[in-house]
């Protein structure tokens, strides 16, 4: 199958003229992308590139309900990061944990939360840690039960289904490694 049979168009809804996607052909964004040697991985590609808006999109709109409406998928996440453990954080700790390559775009985050009152940094001989605030800790707790109230009822909590996200999460983080190479790689290529 050539690459471009191989790709199909997703669609909310189909009009009664066209045809549904074949089970066996992958439903991708870019077409001429599809390797030969794993058209799949094209298809997973789409897959996170809907998944990551709806989850960015999701991040916006849980803390909005949560209270604070002016924050970027960024500055929640490292917000939560922040208040993992209740532990003081590095400016360092936080981009290699969140996986984020431009410390400045957490250093840009964090005197966000810093100026919202939510975080609050400590120096120790040449680094600073931070820590939330207690407005911050109570933010996070407020946006969990929001995430409980309006995320969770989709989820069973049953075993099986438990078992296949954390063999997506564990996917997922071994992808991870392979396009940081590949990125790597593609630096010293041009």
């Amino acid at each position: 199958m050539t690459p471009s049979a191989a790709a199909m168009k997703p669609s909310a809804s189909l009009s009664s003229n066209e045809e549904s996607p074949a089970p066996d052909r992958p439903i991708v964004s870019s077409a001429h992308l599809i390797s030969e040697k794993s058209p799949e991985l094209s298809e997973f590609e789409f897959g996170l590139i809907i998944a990551a808006h709806a989850f960015q999109r999701w991040l916006i709109r849980c803390m909005g309900a949560a209270g604070v409406k002016d924050m970027t998928p960024t500055d929640v996440l490292v917000l939560h990061h922040i208040n993992h453990r209740r532990t003081p954080k590095r400016l360092a700790d936080i981009a290699f944990v969140l996986n984020i390559e431009d410390a400045h775009v957490v250093s840009y985050s964090v005197r966000k939360l810093q100026g919202m009152g939510l975080v609050a940094g400590t120096k120790r001989g040449k680094e600073v840690f931070y820590a939330t605030t207690d407005a911050g800790h109570a933010l996070c707790l407020r946006y969990r039960a929001v995430r409980e109230a309006c995320l969770m009822p989709g989820f069973s909590g049953a075993p099986e289904e438990n078992r296949r996200l954390a063999e997506v999460a564990r996917t997922l983080r071994q992808l991870s490694g392979r396009y940081d190479q590949a990125a790597r790689a593609a630096t010293a290529y041009g």
